[in-house]
């Protein structure tokens, strides 16, 4: 069965708080990525240079400084899905031709050396 929150056409929304700084509007999927093009609203301005230094991090291949902005991504910011309920985990990149990708987990990450349930 597909998912119908990945329909292309379908808005998620970027929050930092109660405050949505972008939508996030899908255009396909390369699972497990959604990929969306992405309109931003005021706020967003503030998070636009953690984005860049994560996209820097990744082409450089620089992974603690590309898991040092996902932590400050996730620390600040909620992804909500089209019907407005929250995504419990998920990894974002939002690129500088205002394009993004993300993927999503239904529980939230353990981090790494600690312990599950």
């Amino acid at each position: 069965m597909a998912d119908p929150y990945l329909t292309a056409g379908n808005v998620w929304q970027l929050r930092h708080g109660p405050q949505e700084i972008a939508r996030l509007v899908v255009t396909g999927t390369d699972m497990p990525w959604v990929r969306a093009e992405v309109e931003t609203l005021p706020g967003f301005e503030r998070f636009r240079p953690v984005f860049a230094d994560q996209e820097q991090a990744l082409e450089e291949e620089d992974w603690d400084r590309a898991d040092a902005c996902y932590g400050q991504i996730r620390t600040a910011l909620t992804l909500t899905f089209p019907d407005g309920g929250q995504v419990a985990e998920f990894m974002l990149r939002i690129h500088g031709d205002g394009t993004a990708g993300w993927r999503r987990h239904h529980e939230p990450f353990v981090p790494f050396g600690t312990a599950g349930p």
